[in-house]
């Protein structure tokens, strides 16, 4: 077993990670920016050595010095977490050739499946269905992804080849606005994963997002844990995720047989240690490849309430050589579980970023409540990175008895100094359609009240007229107020000239 691991990443997934190492005995060593110098990660880790400048491009992304440091401290493994370097198939064999473990796929793992038209490509010769987008691999210009588009039908999605978690994902109508959101497509693909190739997909109107979680050893073991509902998305970005789905709820049949096309796409590129197939489902339950991601998954805590399985530890066991602890079969799904990710942005000003020091952080308890968090009381938050601050994970019997408890945790949660999507979160947990399991990936974007989009040249006369009636209302109120003079309210000149008169 390894005796010291580096974390290349920050945040709550470095504390997660760094925590579990503990329990295993294992000294840890963490990296930081300047504008993670203070961070929680690097409090809780036995060591802890400065990156650079705050810029991701020139701190979590310096995959030389990050070995530099490894080699430095004597770290026998490294775990990427998830983005930054994470699905680098360079800085996996890097890692190798350095003689240091890569907590992860092998390279050729990563390169097969990180990059997305690869990957494609690669489940579809197995004999998986996937969702109809650009064909072949390589980059692909621009002018020629303008020719392709009509071809595949809009809308579509463009999606960097690297990387994941929605970054430079772009929703395209029609021709004639693809050119512009083709490059910022590019640019947000190159800061985010140093990397601008991007390709073409179908976007299925109506589909939920389902994911399933593998997990697969050096000894040829391959299973799965079940399914996660993803649907809930904002901008392609996860906002709350949840397992079993309710949309698959008690059809052991169809878990099953995305379970096993997980477990064969998983194969086909001899895949290591923990990764998510992940699928468009549409209202028929056809379900479609759509990508695999090949590291450690945000909302795994969510897997991890329902199976009793610590993912983070079967991947340090697998990455030290060690077989699964369990087989297919001893895998059960038991209760309800739920991940809402607290992020600082503000919900009432179309989830506008928020930055700031948290100057007040309290957090929920109490059975089945978990909290992943990064922050504490006198946090930063900084500019630089992903808005997500805590996870907020409940655990109960039932779906309606995880969406109770979820309530009452929203209801405890206290982040004073920046703004969060905590209300969000409390409106989404009061919507029937929610509530009742109907939804897709676009239900968050058709709206959910008080926080529907709102276009630009909407006409509200009834919130009009009400802002008017209160604002009539305030003015009144003001008006009706009489200040009267106090006996004492005379001018200081006044009380002076008498002093002179009665002192002479």
């Amino acid at each position: 077993m390894f005796k010291k691991i580096l974390i290349a990443n920050r945040g709550e997934i470095a504390v997660r990670i760094i925590r579990s190492c503990r329990e295993m005995d294992i000294q840890t060593v963490a990296v930081y920016s300047d504008a993670d110098r203070s961070s929680l990660h690097v409090r809780y880790a036995d060591e802890a050595y400065h990156l650079g400048p705050p810029k991701a491009s020139e701190s979590y992304l310096l995959s030389d010095k990050i070995l530099e440091i490894a080699q430095h401290c004597g770290a026998d493994a490294i775990h990427p977490g998830y983005g930054f370097l994470a699905e680098r198939a360079d800085f996996s064999q890097a890692c190798y050739d350095q003689g240091i473990s890569f907590i992860g796929p092998k390279p050729s793992s990563i390169a097969a499946m990180g990059d997305k038209q690869v990957a494609r490509s690669t489940v579809a010769k197995a004999g998986v269905p996937v969702v109809p987008g650009t064909e072949g691999q390589g980059d692909l210009s621009d002018e020629a992804l303008l020719k392709i588009a009509p071809e595949i039908g809009f809308p579509l999605l463009i999606k960097p080849s690297a990387g994941g978690g929605g970054k430079g994902m772009r929703e395209v109508l029609n021709l004639e606005e693809m050119p512009g959101l083709l490059t910022a497509s590019r640019r947000e693909a190159k800061s985010s994963f140093g990397d601008g190739n991007i390709y073409l997909e179908k976007l299925i109107q109506g589909a939920r997002h389902i994911e399933i979680q593998i997990l697969a050893d050096q000894h040829g073991n391959v299973i799965h844990l079940g399914e996660r509902e993803c649907s809930i998305q904002r901008r392609h970005q996860k906002l709350l995720e949840e397992a079993p789905s309710p949309f698959i709820g008690d059809d052991q049949e169809m878990r099953d047989k995305m379970g096993a096309v997980a477990v064969q796409a998983a194969r086909a590129v001899d895949y290591i240690n923990a990764g998510t197939i992940e699928f468009l489902v549409d209202e028929d339950k056809n379900y479609y490849f759509l990508e695999m991601n090949t590291r450690l998954q945000v909302e795994h805590p969510v897997t991890e309430a329902v199976t009793g399985i610590d993912i983070v530890k079967e991947q340090i066991r697998i990455a030290a050589g060690k077989p699964l602890s369990f087989k297919q079969e001893d895998i059960t799904m038991v209760g309800w579980a739920m991940e809402c990710r607290i992020n600082a942005e503000d919900p009432f000003r179309g989830f506008l970023p928020s930055t700031g020091m948290i100057t007040q952080s309290l957090l929920p308890a109490g059975p089945g409540i978990r909290v992943d968090s990064g922050v504490y009381s006198g946090f930063e938050v900084s500019p630089y990175y992903d808005a997500l601050i805590t996870k907020l994970i409940v655990h109960e019997e039932t779906r309606g008895e995880t969406i109770t408890r979820m309530k009452r945790a929203l209801e405890e949660c206290r982040v004073l100094g920046v703004r969060t999507n905590i209300p969000f979160h409390q409106a989404l947990l009061e919507n029937p359609d929610f509530l009742a399991g109907k939804f897709n990936t676009q239900f968050v974007q058709d709206g959910v009240p008080p926080f529907s989009v709102i276009q630009k040249d909407q006409v509200l006369p009834e919130v009009a007229a009400l802002a008017a009636v209160l604002a009539a209302h305030d003015q009144t109120q003001r008006s009706a107020n009489i200040i009267q003079r106090a006996k004492r309210d005379t001018s200081n000149w006044k009380w002076v000239s008498r002093w002179e008169r009665t002192n002479k």
